[in-house]
Parts: C-alpha cells; structure tokens; sequence
C-alpha cells in the first residue's frame, strides 16, 4: 500500500476498526473546499463535501489548467476533483447554459455555440478555439457528446493537448461494437452470438436476424446510453427497430451504422470497472449491478452486485483486464457484461470513457477516477496493485430525471426548479448534481437532474438511506421520478437480489401505478393530511385572531374537526382533535396519535404517527379543499373538506372528461422528427402518426383507434410541448 492516499492513513485505520472511513474521507474534501473556495456560494461547497475520494498528493505536479468538454453534474464532478489537485478548470456552455452551475464554478468559461448539441457540445471547432483561447493543457470529456469520439482525440493531439482518456487505438478499437467484439473473441472474453459485421439496410437486418433467430438486439456500433438500441420479436419490428435506431445513432453520435446480435432474454447487467495506465499495468476495480433499466437505459446501480459470488467476480475481472490490455488501454474504462441465471456471462460492449455510475465503484474502494484519470493522462503509473482493491461497504445509485414515470416508466419533462433541496444532511449521502433553484430543464438534453449515491455498511443500510434520501429530496416544478425509484428499492424482489434488465416490466406489467397504499398506510395518510389541514385552519384561526380584518375560517375553541377526505374517489370520515402538537385522529374506526412541529413553511415535514416516523412534502394547499401530498415517494391528490362544505359540495357540477381517443397529443415536449398522415387519411388502431424526439430518443405517436384523419396540428421540425394538440380524428 506504499504511496496510498498522502494523509489519508490515519482515516483508513480509523476505517477498518469501524468501517466509517468514506464519511471520514467526505469530511476530509468538505474542510479542503471550504477552505481554498471562499468565493463559491453555500451551495457548491455542500455538494463538495460529498465525495466518497482519497487525499491527493500536492508534491505531484499534473496540469495546470483543464478544460472540460461537457456540462452538468459531469462538469462539475470533474471541477471538483481539479480543485482538490489545484488545477484551473475552463467550463464551455452553450448559450442556454451561461448561467449554470458548472460555468459558475469553473475558473474561466467559453461560449461554443447556441442550445443544439450539435452546434455546441458537439461542435469540434468551437470546442479546439476555446482550448487554444484559454491555453489549457489537456482536456476531459465527462461521459456522452464527444468522450469516445477519436477524431476529437486526434485533433486535440495534433496541437498537443492531453486527452484525459485511452489513446485514440484504444476509442477506435473499443468504441465500434464491431470491432470491439471481434477483439473480445481475440482475447478469449466470452461473447454473444451474432452477425460481425456493418448492416446496411432494413432486408438485410431482417435476413441476418432470421439467421441468428428471434429475438435480437439491434444496436448503434457507435452508440452507448441506451441510444440506438432495439429489440426485435418479428420482422416487422427488425424494420421499425432499423429504422429508428439508424436515426437515433445518427443523431447522438453522428454514425448510423448498426449491428445484430441475439438477444439474450432476462440476463442482469453486469459491469467491470477498469484502469490502466501508459506503463502496461491494468487493474479491475470490482463490478456494478446495473439491471434496473428503462429503454435500455439504467436506472438503479449498485456496487458490488448481490449475485456474483468471488470466483465469477475475479473471471469477470480478468477478462475485462485481458481485453483492456489488448488495446493498450490507459484510462478508466468500462466493460459492460450480460449474466445469465447461472452466472454464465457474455461481453457487451467497453465504455472509454468515465461512466455515469462511477460514484458506487469509488464509494466501496475509496478511489477517485477522476483523480485516477488525471494521474494516467499525465503519464504517472497506477499506485495500486490488485490486492489493494477493496470492497468496502456497500453503495447504491438512483438516477433522478426529470421525467413522468407513470409515462413508459419515465417520459422527459421540462421546466424550471422552483425549489431545489438535496439531502446532503443526511448520513452516507453523495448527490452529484449540475442544477440549483432556477435551473431550467430544457429539451436540448439529458434530463437527468442527478445522480442520488448513498454508502452503508453492507446493503441493508445502504438501502434504508436511499429510502430517507429520496423522502427527503425536494425537487418542485419539474415532474420528476423519485416515486419508481423508491419503490424499486423497496421491492421484495429486488430486495432479494431476484432481479434483471425486464424488472420494470415484470413488476409493473401495466405500467407504474405509484405506491399502492396498504390499508395500515392508507390510514395513516388520511391521518397525517387531516392533520395537516387541521394544523393550517389553526394557522388561519391564529392570523385572524391578530387580525380583525380577517374572516374566520373557523370558530374559535372547535373541540374536534369532522372532515370529508377524498381519495382515490373514495370518501372518508375522518374526526380530528387537537392537543398542542399532537393531534388525535379517527379514520373509518381507527385511532392513530400524529405529531409534528407543523412547520407549514418547511418543504419537508417530519411526523410520528403511531411511533411511526415519516417524512412526508405537502406540495399543494388550496382553499377548495385540495392538497397534493408526497407520501412514502408517491404523490397523492386529496379533497378534504369540512362537514358542512362536504353537504353543499354534491350541489356543484363536475367537469366532464375530455374524450381523447379522437385526438393525439404529445405525451412528451419534443420536436416533431416525421409526420406521417395527412389530413383526409384513414388509419388502423396501433398506427404510427408521427414521431417525436425527446433528449435524442425518438418516440413513435401511434393511433388510438381506426378512423380518419380530421386534421394535422404540426409538422416536422416544430418543437410541441407535452399536452399539444397533434392529430385530430373525425
């Protein structure tokens, strides 16, 4: 372990007598930033302090200046590790991002074009004026836009600029899926069955999938994130699946070509963690259980995975070293496993780049990649031997998007954040962010507003801290998908380990519902919005009291309330009395005790019912009656109404609902991409009207039912918000 973490030692034998020492090591980066950054708001240096990383050595000199070419929590996860080895960093923006938090905390910051990616983050010659502009010695691309393209890497060589990354062999190589797999064979790693070649067209993809036998996967062999990504069951959706994922991959990666491999049914999604250097040494860093996905994109990982035992663990392991020492691989790196139920397991694909989930590996080794990355670009060897990898504890990752997951387990959602709170004062907890209060989510990128990391000392804990993280988290005037993910983590089967890539599907075969309130819950809900409304009355009741102006909005002394609650179309009868902070509730014959401070100002409010403890948002209070409530991650309406208001209520007219099968809107906001009706048409139910593209995935609107076309609202290249008028049917 000579050359370990310069300060770091103490911490570490603190950390095997009570395996506390990633939260030492948090604190440790907290007094560092706050230290050295005295003109960065609260808010950068709070995030700062969680990073699950070790000391850095200043005798050890690397760049002095880094320019990164990407933006969000990525940019800013990079700046924070700059800080901490006292390198200046050069932000770019679009123009839509002058204002973020990433150009905030860099040192200097370079506009590269307007919102589209493709005239900013992708655009190289913007990018190569900006690195020679600010003089920055070396450049690291974060994940996506051009973090695995070697063009970039030529050309920032050819000026002799450092790409903090594998050299452009080893992206070649490794970044075409194509001739990543044929070096896999070469290596000996364990491979799919499929077609090694380019497809060129839709009868092509359908003869070579007849040969290779239904189902496939149909795959971008420039692509990653789950973009350009199909499978296929029959013919006809070998062609859809060309189709859409040739214009998906031509759009995320500026290459279309695709390639076909079987597709292995309920596999788990296993990945290893590697790093090599320039010197020929290569280490894996332990694996990451990534089957929790949506679209091909993940949405849960953990490190390590309750399924691998050690044997399979090291064989993953060496495999992935093996095939990272066939190109020479000098970075962080990737390589992406399918495991079948019997730990037989097969070579994805191999990510140069820094993935996403990055956190959870350095949560249980202690290791900073970014640091890591840094060190190998600058040419220093790996400090570490194999022995010294740790698994310590246990991590888990929620990927918080902005996105409806009552829509396919999540469609993008747009807006700006009203309110914004991250539950960094809890114990175990890492977010990585690139937003603050006002930050807008827009339709040129990736929703995500997150990454959500907790650490435990084993699993168990790990989870229970993701649980009250995600209560505690306040996102407000974005939809956002924090009621799947909690309940994901405290489903029986994934709480088992009894899970894989069609886990969504599986538990929620009619699509997500939300939490489904036990009757104990149910009560305990009714319970706690009772009392919430009870304890605002009280508010008003005190205000009036001060202000004679002021119409009561009820009597003065009421020894109990007697409300109407309205629930998922159910009605209630709830008696509510009050005893200072506590109140004493009856729902439909149970009496349960709840209390609080009723701070109504506070977004997150804390309450006992019963011994029970929750941690509950009140979202929305109306004077009609109507609260909308997040409980236990889902957000619930209710009406709740006084006895008398609940008698004159059934005098009011109901609006009658909209009919919708005659008409298409746009479930998403996204820009129309095709239309392909026009007015006059006739149509089959389940045919596709048009398609929409959303943070570069195309969705396909399709029919409701047979009919005509009455008329068309958009057409191709207008930009639609969700709810927009598209197609109207007679």
């Amino acid at each position: 372990m000579a050359g370990f973490w310069t300060g770091a030692a103490a911490l570490a034998t603190a950390g095997r007598r009570g395996r506390r020492w990633p939260q030492l090591l948090m604190r440790s980066v907290a007094l560092w930033t706050v230290k050295h950054v005295p003109h960065y708001s609260r808010r950068y240096l709070v995030v700062s302090r969680t990073l699950c990383s070790a000391g850095y050595d200043s005798n050890e000199k690397t760049f002095d200046k880094i320019l990164i070419a990407n933006r969000g929590e990525i940019a800013c996860r990079v700046i924070k590790t700059c800080k901490k080895m006292g390198i200046k960093t050069v932000a770019i923006h679009s123009d839509v991002d002058a204002s973020s938090v990433h150009v905030k905390m860099a040192d200097e910051a370079v506009c590269v074009g307007p919102a589209p990616t493709s005239k900013s983050y992708l655009n190289m010659n913007a990018i190569m004026d900006a690195v020679r502009s600010t003089r920055a010695q070396a450049v690291h691309p974060g994940y996506g836009f051009l973090s695995e393209n070697k063009e970039f890497a030529k050309r920032l060589a050819a000026e002799d600029v450092i790409f903090i990354g594998p050299d452009t062999h080893a992206i070649q190589a490794m970044g075409d899926k194509i001739e990543s797999k044929l070096l896999a064979k070469k290596a000996k790693v364990n491979t799919i069955p499929g077609f090694d070649g380019v497809v060129k067209d839709a009868d092509e993809a359908v003869r070579i999938a007849r040969e290779i036998g239904y189902p496939v996967m149909i795959k971008a062999s420039a692509g990653g994130g789950g973009k350009g990504m199909r499978i296929a069951w029959d013919d006809e959706e070998t062609r859809d699946g060309f189709r859409f994922s040739s214009q998906e991959a031509a759009s995320s990666f500026g290459d279309d070509r695709l390639l076909i491999e079987k597709f292995i049914d309920n596999p788990r999604h296993i990945e290893i963690q590697v790093l090599g250097d320039k010197h020929g040494n290569a280490l894996w860093l332990n694996e990451r259980e990534c089957s929790i996905q949506r679209r091909n994109q993940k949405v849960v990982e953990e490190a390590p995975s309750i399924f691998l035992d050690s044997e399979t663990r090291r064989a993953m392991g060496e495999q992935a070293v093996a095939l990272a020492k066939a190109v020479n691989y000098s970075s962080a790196g990737t390589v992406e496993f399918l495991v079948d139920s019997k730990k037989n397991f097969y070579f994805l694909e191999m990510n140069t780049r820094l993935q996403v989930e990055h956190p959870v590996t350095e949560c249980i080794t202690g290791l900073d990649l970014v640091q890591e990355m840094i060190r190998v670009a600058k040419g220093y060897p790996l400090r570490h031997k194999q022995a010294d990898i740790p698994i310590n504890g246990w991590a888990v990752e929620c990927r918080v998007y902005a996105e409806d997951p009552y829509k396919s387990f999540g469609l993008p959602s747009v807006g700006r954040l009203s309110q914004y709170e991250e539950p960094i004062h809890l114990p175990g907890v890492r977010v990585d962010s690139g937003i603050q209060p006002g930050s807008d989510i827009s339709i040129y990128y990736d929703p995500m507003i997150s990454k959500l990391i907790t650490y435990g000392s084993d699993r168990t804990e790990a989870l229970k801290r993701m649980e009250d993280a995600l209560d505690s988290y306040v996102i407000r005037g974005v939809t956002h998908n924090i009621a799947l993910l909690r309940e994901v983590i405290i489903n029986s089967r994934f709480i088992e380990g009894d899970i894989n890539t069609k886990f969504l599907s599986d538990v929620y075969p009619d699509g997500f519902k939300g939490h489904q309130l036990t009757e104990t819950e149910r009560n305990q809900f009714l319970a706690v919005a009772s009392s919430l409304f009870v304890a605002s009355q009280l508010r008003a009741q005190h205000f009036q009291d001060h202000e004679s102006s002021r119409v009561p909005i009820v009597k003065p002394q009421v020894a109990s309330w007697e409300l109407s609650v309205k629930l998922h179309d159910e009605i209630h009868t709830v008696v509510v009395s009050s005893s200072g902070p506590t109140f004493s509730v009856e729902v439909d014959g149970s009496k349960l005790n709840v209390t609080s401070t009723w701070n109504l100002a506070s977004p997150l409010l804390s309450v006992n019912v019963d011994g029970t403890q929750r941690t509950i948002q009140c979202l929305s209070r109306e004077a009609g009656g109507n609260m909308s409530i997040q409980f236990l991650g889902t957000v619930y309406k209710v009406r709740i109404l006084t006895k008398l208001a609940a008698e004159l209520n059934k005098f009011m007219l109901e609006k009658a609902a909209e009919d919708t099968s005659s008409i298409l809107r746009s479930p998403m906001p996204g820009v129309v991409v095709a239309i392909s009706v026009k007015p006059g048409d006739l149509v089959a139910e389940g045919q596709e009207i048009c398609v929409i593209e959303a943070m570069k995935m195309q969705n396909s609107m399709t029919a409701g039912k047979t009919g005509k076309v009455k008329s068309v609202h958009c057409k191709a290249g207008d930009t639609v918000g969700e709810g927009d008028l598209l197609v109207e049917l007679e």
